[in-house]
């Protein structure tokens, strides 16, 4: 889908297929926008109210307002203010925050974006959840290469019950909102513990160059020791998943929690 971001969006046709899933993908934590040259969670609220204003101007208010509250919002959160940020080697957030104070700073976060996108309009909110971050290929390289990180995986675990509880109560407070928060961890998990049954035959390194740690730039044409076929592997580099990885997860998602928005 094209990006609703700056004068990408032309025609009002693009406009209208736009408004139907709407994702935002966030880094919460303020020093990963720094560290990451990512786009910060202020400025994608921005991106979304100029959007607005375009769309607008094309159906008309009413027409405008609607679609608005028909889209769907698919929210994927907080992994990498974790192996980005609170857990990087460079990183000194451990002498403000401890793990649990951590995750609860990043739910507040979450919860003070659900409302502002809740006043701009949007109604149908899914979340992904955490995935099983401790058997990325990153974090089993920290582990030596023995098995996932369980520290890394109760932390997911533990974030995920958080937002739970705060969309139940998001829920229960904010007229005609629907949040829904995806059982992804479990599913993950299962692939990475049942690899054969998705047709993998790695899951523990990335297909790019060493698959250990090389990531974004580091897996280019040049990268050696790259595989000869990706499809053999769920991940792609140290963190990301291949395509087809990719696809195996998004099937899951559409056919469980974004459903329910159907």
């Amino acid at each position: 889908m094209p990006s609703s971001t700056g004068d990408s969006v032309q025609s009002s046709t693009t406009m209208a297929k736009e408004a139907t899933y709407l994702p935002l993908i966030n880094f919460f934590a303020q020093d990963v926008e720094t560290i990451m040259s990512v786009i910060p969670l202020w400025k994608q609220v921005e991106f979304f109210k100029e959007y607005q204003t375009r769309l607008v101007s094309y159906l008309g208010v009413d027409s405008a307002k609607e679609t608005i509250s028909e889209a769907v919002y698919a929210i994927s959160i907080a992994t990498n203010d974790f192996i980005e940020n609170y857990f990087a080697f460079t990183s000194t957030r451990f002498l403000e925050f401890t793990v649990d104070e951590y995750e609860d700073y990043l739910v507040g976060l979450t919860r003070e974006f659900i409302i502002e996108i809740y006043n701009l309009g949007a109604r149908k909110i899914g979340f992904t959840g955490m995935s099983a971050m401790g058997c990325l290929p990153m974090e089993r390289s920290r582990n030596f290469m023995l098995e996932c990180v369980q520290d890394y995986n109760k932390v997911a675990r533990d974030f995920n019950t958080k937002v739970q509880a705060m969309c139940e109560e998001l829920g229960a407070t904010l007229p005609g909102i629907q949040l829904k928060v995806a059982q992804l961890y479990d599913y993950f998990l299962h692939i990475i513990q049942n690899p054969s049954l998705y047709g993998f035959e790695n899951v523990e390194v990335g297909c790019c160059a060493t698959g250990l740690f090389e990531m974004g730039f580091l897996c280019n044409q040049w990268s050696p020791f790259t595989c000869t076929d990706a499809t053999k592997y769920a991940f792609w580099d140290a963190v990301h998943p291949t395509e087809k990885m990719s696809r195996i997860i998004a099937d899951y998602l559409l056919n469980t929690t974004f459903l329910h928005f159907i």
